[in-house]
Order: C-alpha cells, then sequence, then structure tokens
C-alpha cells in the first residue's frame, strides 16, 4: 500500500510551502508531449444497447448538440471591470480587515486587477481541463471495450472540442488574456493520460475532473452577473452533467468486479487527483503577478475569507457522493472515506450522484437557439 508522500509526493497533504514549490517551467511551450502506452480495443460486437443505460445517455447526446458559434450571443459587449464590480455587489461580499498584512495597502483599483486575474486565470484553467477531457475522451473511444461506450464517447469528443473553443473564444475576445495551464493541473492531466488501464482515464477524467468542473460551473452560473458568461455556463453544464454520469454508469459495473487490492488503486488515484485540484485552485499564478509574496497572500486569504474555503470545499460537491456510488469510498478499510475526511470534504458524500441527477442539467427544448 502507498503512503501519502508515495502518491503525491509529500507526507502533509496540507504543506503550504511543498504545494507552492510545484510551478509550471514551460510556461511558453505551446506543445506538450506525454507518452500514452495504452492499447487501441476493437470490439466486433455491434450489438447497441447490451447497456441500456449507456444507450440511453448516447440517445440524449445525439439531441442535445449545440452551436458555440451561434447558440451564444457574442455580440454582448463585456466590461470586465464592470463585471467583477457587479459580481461582488451582487453576492454581498462584505468587506474584510486585510490590516497589518500584506493585503493591507491594497486600494480598490489593485483589488479590482485582482478580480479581473482571477476570473482570467479560472477560466483559463477551466479551459485547458477542457482540452484534456477533449484528449482523454478520444482515449476512451480507443480503449473502452464495449460499443455502447465508445458510441457515446464519440459524442463527449464533440462536446469538448467546443467547451475549449468557446472558453478560448470567451478570454481571448471579451476578456484580457489566459494564463498557462497550472502546474497541479497538468501534473493531474498527465497522470490520467500516462496509465494504460481505460477505467483509469475514466476515473480521473470523467469522475475526478469533470465532476469538479461541473460543481465549479455551477457555482459560476449562480454567482456571475455577466449574460454571456451565464448562458455559456448553462450549455457546458448540460453536458457536463452527461459526462460525469458517463464515468458513474460505466465505472459502477465495471469496479464491483475488481479485487480489493484493485480497488485500493483506483482510491489511491483518486486521492491524487482530488488534492491536485484542490491545490490548483490556490491560484498561485495569479498573486505572483500581482507582485506579493505567494504564501502569505494564501494564507491571509485562508485565515480571513471565510468563503474561501467553502469554495474550496464546495468544489467537491459531486465528486464524492460518486465515488461512493463506485463504492470507492469505503471499499476495503474506508481508506478513502478517511483521506477525504482529512482534506475536509467527506461531508458532500450524500448528496445527489451524478448518475440520478444528468438529466436536471439538460437544456430545456427552446433553450437552444438552433435547436
Amino acid at each position: 500500500m502507498s503512503s501519502t508522500e508515495d502518491i503525491i509526493g509529500r507526507s502533509d497533504v496540507n504543506d503550504l510551502e511543498e504545494i507552492l514549490a510545484i510551478t509550471n517551467t514551460d510556461v511558453d511551450a505551446t506543445i506538450h508531449t506525454v507518452q500514452d502506452n495504452a492499447d487501441a480495443i476493437f470490439t466486433w460486437d455491434y450489438q447497441k444497447g447490451a447497456r441500456p443505460a449507456l444507450e440511453k445517455l448516447y440517445e440524449k447526446a445525439k439531441t442535445s448538440q449545440w452551436n458555440g458559434e451561434t447558440d451564444l450571443d457574442w455580440s454582448i459587449e463585456v466590461d470586465q471591470e464592470a463585471v467583477v464590480a457587479a459580481n461582488a455587489l451582487a453576492n454581498n461580499r462584505g468587506e474584510v480587515d486585510f490590516g497589518g498584512t500584506v493585503l493591507g495597502s491594497w486600494d480598490e483599483d489593485t483589488w479590482t486587477r485582482f478580480a479581473i486575474e482571477s476570473q482570467n486565470w479560472m477560466l483559463s484553467q477551466f479551459m485547458h481541463g477542457e482540452q484534456g477531457a477533449l484528449i482523454c475522451t478520444a482515449k476512451i473511444v480507443e480503449t473502452v471495450p464495449w460499443i455502447d461506450a465508445k458510441y457515446y464517447a464519440a459524442t463527449q469528443v464533440m462536446d469538448e472540442a467546443r467547451h475549449v473553443e468557446v472558453f478560448a473564444k470567451y478570454l481571448n475576445d471579451k476578456l484580457s488574456g489566459a494564463y498557462p495551464v497550472n502546474a497541479h493541473l497538468k501534473m493531474l492531466l498527465d497522470d490520467i493520460v500516462l496509465d494504460s488501464r481505460w477505467d483509469m482515464t475514466y476515473l480521473g477524467m470523467q469522475i475526478m475532473v469533470e465532476g469538479l468542473a461541473l460543481a465549479a460551473f455551477g457555482f459560476m452560473h449562480q454567482m456571475t452577473t455577466e449574460p454571456l458568461l451565464k448562458q455559456l455556463l448553462r450549455y457546458v453544464m448540460s453536458d457536463e452533467a452527461r459526462h460525469v454520469a458517463f464515468g458513474v454508469l460505466s465505472l459502477k459495473e465495471y469496479y464491483a468486479e475488481l479485487t480489493k487490492a484493485e480497488l485500493r488503486d483506483r482510491q489511491e488515484f483518486a486521492f491524487e487527483a482530488a488534492v491536485r485540484m484542490r491545490d490548483r485552485f490556490m491560484q498561485q499564478e495569479v498573486w505572483e503577478r500581482m507582485g506579493v509574496p505567494v504564501m502569505d497572500a494564501i494564507q491571509v486569504v485562508n485565515e480571513r475569507v471565510p468563503d474561501q474555503k467553502i469554495f474550496q470545499q464546495m468544489l467537491f460537491a459531486k465528486i464524492v457522493p460518486n465515488c461512493r456510488k463506485l463504492g470507492l469510498l469505503d471499499a476495503g478499510d474506508a481508506w478513502l472515506r478517511d483521506r477525504f475526511t482529512e482534506i475536509g470534504v467527506i461531508d458532500f458524500e450524500h448528496m445527489p450522484d451524478t448518475g440520478e441527477e444528468y438529466e436536471m442539467f439538460a437544456l430545456a427544448e427552446g433553450e437552444v437557439a438552433s435547436a
């Protein structure tokens, strides 16, 4: 059995110094290559419907496609300074006393700049994650042995291409530019692609990365006052819910057949993914760009802004119940339950899993302009 240090490279999951020591060293590169050793699996069994839940998901996906160019109103003007100010007002953000800290001298203009940089960073990481999903879902088409899963995964490849497209366009045309991929996210995406086992691609991407994205998009959709972003997120969420459900429905069957040792391996992978995703939301690149000591700034925000910790925990609102649905929380000696307790997210376990609720996110008839 692996130790915490074996899994994530440090013995203390909350060691801020070790977390911040991980940085992206090739921010100027436009190409990043990861070795993919997975086998491409053909199946000569073309009988559709052997897995009815996946067939239903596939049929839903075929009728739920939208066009990022024509269904979103790109004529909407976005004044980013006005947007961050309106978001702060609408969400009743109280004044926090930063006196005596590295943020104590910031004036209103500096906080506005920080909010703009934070938005650019957040949406940039979602864009990079969507490209990871694009690559991983193409890999699932190759590697999963079931024809129903190959059919559905092919629709998700198109979904992910559309997501990358619209996030890139929003960042470049409406906001003020993108950030490079965060080092923690990059490490996780590399690990998912490197693993040759098809179910690990599902677990890492469909359950963990997409599960966090679904929760984060829901949070942002609720908080933002900007109509174009609100519409964009609504469309993306309708796809993401199907994607996470795809992982839940596929892995539940497969994991029921695994040994205790095999399940422990999946538990450790899920824990690593959870920590990497939590660590990336410290947005160290933004603090660096703002010119303040990164560790000091993060510690101040964590201590004085209660919503910061709540937001980071809420991102696991979909991941934890989905891991429970797959039997990963309590498999063996309940190792993953203990790890999720350690990072403070276990309380989400009884929320609905996405295999049950994905239809709640579906676009209504007439909600898509080209439908």
